[in-house]
């Protein structure tokens, strides 16, 4: 007999798009559209390296009448849907069904992983009460901000859907190929009440084949919020104008042979070409902040057209055309491909906001520890690190403390198979409020801060120069198990000799003291110091009384704002009035100048500032694209090339460069298109 009966409910389709017909894509000329398979190279004729192949191509498809699949109608839908992330989507699944996905689920954004097209399906059914309740496992990329997006909505507004239960992060062993992930399982349900919420206190592996790992959870009652957390609503805080403008990721090169060796920057001309100093710079990553330096250069010809490229600096010229120009020419993204001497993501809103400033504050994005440090502003930052335009160690120390890292930790998601906090800047940063010192008093904590934060970077930058062997990683570590009381090995022993960690300590000690004191906080300060096991349980009340403390702050800054006050972090580089009196001068002096066309600022993609309603035309190059960004931010609705043309005064040739600059905000993500064709228009992104 056959175990399971033919009762016409299982299917198998795709979950998640039905459409008409699948037919080959073509481009306007009827040629078929490809693109490179992703896994075949060849060997470049001159230089010898793997390159992609372009001959191994797959075709892209068209689905004809893309639509939302409808699912069986079911009292409970659980299920374990495809891990792929955002950014594999289209490698995984090709543009054309990727498009076609998009048509179908327009209310969830491309930046989601795909899973979550299942959950918001699922959840739109539980809220119509087509279901009862839904549980899904998802990666644990649920609780970050752009996958966030897509749960919010449904959890507020008209019939919303109650998390009830959840496990936000939790060990996974992929099937497929035995890989270790962290997953999320949530359960929504239309029943309001207070949900569980389960959080993993310890993991290790077990014995057997059939207990791989072992967890122990620990459970918390209450509304469980859209970042699977229950206490302070963390996704109320919103983002404040004081601290707009300084944080952004750092550069992506979209090509490894922008990044070379300190040997291959002297033989590509550094040091002997002159101008190349500024175009060849020390490239920091991650490791590089953390522990020790790779001796990464990058080339970074950010603003300068390619017939300047190759007549001022023809070696590095030569170097690109040979070794990036061939992956450039095969990706999808078309002003990686015109613009291929450039950098893929340089990143010009931290090029604005540390043009004027000696050093800029760093983070990894990922990491164990919310370590943050000074760099100088020659040094450029790649993605995995977080900038904050601040030279000011006032503002240094407030990060550093214990107020902000556990905003931090609380607000950012987690990444990775280590799990380690994500430092998100929307979130984490721009969320944050930052206190209010004024007066005597206020000078007198402003300066305790600064000088602490002074010396927590200066102690650190002695000791690593010391000792080169030693990491900030390690240090930390070590500080952690000082804090929590546990006993040290002898290589621990040696750390804490070589980092003179126990002075790190006393350091970070009292910088938390004096920030918590700048809040007005301090009767927080001995249960947030006590990191023993004894003082657990008072030691999470008083963080969850600082978040609490934090998000109330966040609100009375928001409504100072909406009334018209705004506590700028830099006032001379953010304030619009400030910046629209600088641009007006500047433009001023040009004008004194033969103007002439900047081909090499065509090349420059954009950054984001504080709008101006009408300004001269700025002389820079990021000046020019920060404000046709501005225009689009500050318009709310689609502007056309007519629209920002009359946003602007000035004299020559600068309009002939508008269509270039928004074609580059665009392919940055910093602008989207819209309209027809042959009268098109664009929005802020």
């Amino acid at each position: 007999e056959p175990i399971i009966h033919d009762y016409g409910n299982i299917e198998c389709r795709d979950a998640v798009l039905a459409w008409d017909r699948q037919e080959p894509m073509r481009d306007e000329a009827g040629n078929l559209v490809t693109r490179w398979d992703g896994q075949t190279f060849k060997v470049h004729p001159v230089t010898g390296a793997q390159v992609p192949d372009d001959a191994a191509v797959v075709p892209q498809w068209r689905y004809v009448n893309p639509r939302a699949a409808e699912w069986p109608a079911a009292d409970f839908i659980v299920g374990n849907p495809p891990f792929i992330g955002s950014k594999r989507m289209r490698a995984a699944l090709g543009d054309g069904y990727v498009d076609a996905v998009q048509a179908a689920w327009p209310d969830i954004p491309e930046a989601t992983d795909f899973v979550m097209r299942w959950w918001h399906h699922a959840a739109l059914l539980v809220r119509a009460g087509k279901a009862r309740r839904f549980g899904l496992i998802t990666t644990n990329t649920l609780r970050q901000t752009y996958v966030r997006r897509a749960v919010e909505p449904h959890l507020a507004g008209d019939d919303p859907l109650s998390i009830v239960f959840a496990i936000p992060d939790h060990p996974w062993v992929d099937s497929s190929d035995g890989a270790a992930v962290r997953i999320a399982m949530t359960v929504g349900s239309r029943e309001a009440g207070p949900g569980r919420l389960m959080e993993v206190e310890e993991e290790h592996e077990g014995n057997g084949q059939s207990d791989d790992i072992v967890v122990r959870l620990s459970e918390h009652a209450g509304r469980i919020t859209a970042d699977l957390r229950v206490g302070a609503d963390l996704t109320r805080a919103q983002p404040l104008h004081a601290n707009l403008g300084l944080c952004s990721v750092g550069m992506k090169t979209i090509g490894a042979a922008f990044q070379v060796s300190r040997e291959d920057a002297v033989a590509l001309g550094l040091g002997a070409v002159p101008g190349l100093d500024e175009h060849i710079r020390p490239y920091l990553n991650g490791r590089d902040l953390l522990s020790e330096r790779r001796g990464k250069w990058v080339i970074d010809f950010f603003g300068l057209n390619e017939a300047d490229v190759r007549r001022r600096f023809p070696a590095a010229f030569q170097h690109l055309l040979d070794h990036a120009k061939p992956e450039r020419d095969l990706n999808r993204n078309a002003v990686f491909r015109r613009l291929w001497w450039v950098i893929g993501h340089p990143r010009p809103q931290f090029r604005a906001a540390t043009a004027s400033v000696g050093r800029y504050i760093a983070t990894v994005e990922t990491s164990k520890h919310r370590i943050f440090a000074f760099v100088p502003t020659h040094d450029v930052p790649d993605s995995t690190i977080v900038t904050i335009a601040l030279e000011d160690a006032l503002a240094f120390g407030v990060l550093a403390s214990q107020v902000h890292v556990e905003w931090a930790l609380a607000t950012g998601g987690r990444l990775g198979v280590g799990n380690d906090p994500r430092y998100n800047k929307t979130r984490c940063f721009e969320t944050f409020p930052f206190p209010v010192l004024e007066g005597m008093e206020g000078e007198r904590i402003s300066q305790r801060i600064r000088d602490l934060g002074e010396q927590v970077d200066a102690h650190r930058k002695t000791q690593q120069a010391t000792h080169t062997d030693l990491t900030l990683t390690g240090m930390y570590n070590l500080l952690e198990k000082l804090r929590a009381g546990e006993p040290l090995t002898p290589k621990e022993r040696d750390i804490h000799t070589q980092g003179l960690v126990g002075v790190l300590r006393t350091l970070h000690d009292e910088l938390d003291a004096a920030v918590l004191e700048a809040y007005g906080w301090s009767d927080l300060g001995p249960a947030l110091a006590d990191r023993t096991p004894a003082g657990r349980d008072a030691h999470e009340a008083a963080v969850a009384e600082l978040l609490e403390r934090l998000v109330a702050l966040n609100a009375k800054r928001a409504a100072e704002e909406a009334a018209g006050t705004v506590r700028w972090l830099r006032p001379e580089f953010q304030n619009p009035a400030l910046r629209g009196a600088l641009a007006t001068e500047q433009a001023e002096q040009a004008e004194m100048e033969v103007e002439a066309p900047e081909a090499e600022e065509a090349a420059s993609p954009a950054a984001v500032a504080a709008p101006v309603a009408k300004r001269a035309w700025p002389k820079g190059v990021a000046e020019q694209i920060k404000a046709v960004a501005d225009v689009m931010a500050s318009a709310g609705r689609p502007v056309s090339l007519a629209d920002l043309e009359a946003s602007f005064t000035a004299r020559g040739r600068w309009r002939d460069r508008l269509p270039t600059i928004v074609e580059t905000l665009e392919a940055i993500g910093r602008a989207r298109r819209c309209g027809p064709v042959e009268a098109p228009a664009w929005a802020n992104a």
